[in-house]
């Protein structure tokens, strides 16, 4: 397994600086709770709750209807900053954020 580059300080590589992402909704950790919940934490240091509960069990819940399986929602990640699921689901992380920050969670319906 490889752990470390080996570019020469000449190199492109070398050259090019570390992508460190700056926007405050960027998700670095989630958790699935019970309940179709999330326990999700974003760079800035920000920590809450996303309740799914409503959305997946709901007849408006088009796409999101298939996280209702609890084996498909248990396989959330985070994929470029984003809460994502197989099928190219996902959460928008900016929007998401915004409520945690003013509620301390985010109810989806």
């Amino acid at each position: 397994m490889r752990t470390e580059s080996s570019a020469d300080e000449n190199s492109p590589i070398a050259l090019v600086p570390e992508i460190v992402p700056q926007s405050p909704w960027h998700v670095i950790a989630v958790e699935v709770l019970p309940g179709f919940r999330l326990q999700v934490a974003f760079i800035d240091g920000l920590q809450g709750v996303v309740d799914m509960s409503g959305l997946v069990h709901s007849p408006k819940a088009g796409v999101f209807a298939a996280l209702a399986d609890p084996h498909i929602f248990a396989q959330v990640k985070i994929e470029h900053g984003a809460v994502t699921w197989p099928g190219e689901l996902d959460l928008a992380p900016d929007a998401m954020h915004t409520a945690i920050q003013k509620h301390g969670e985010w109810l989806l319906q």
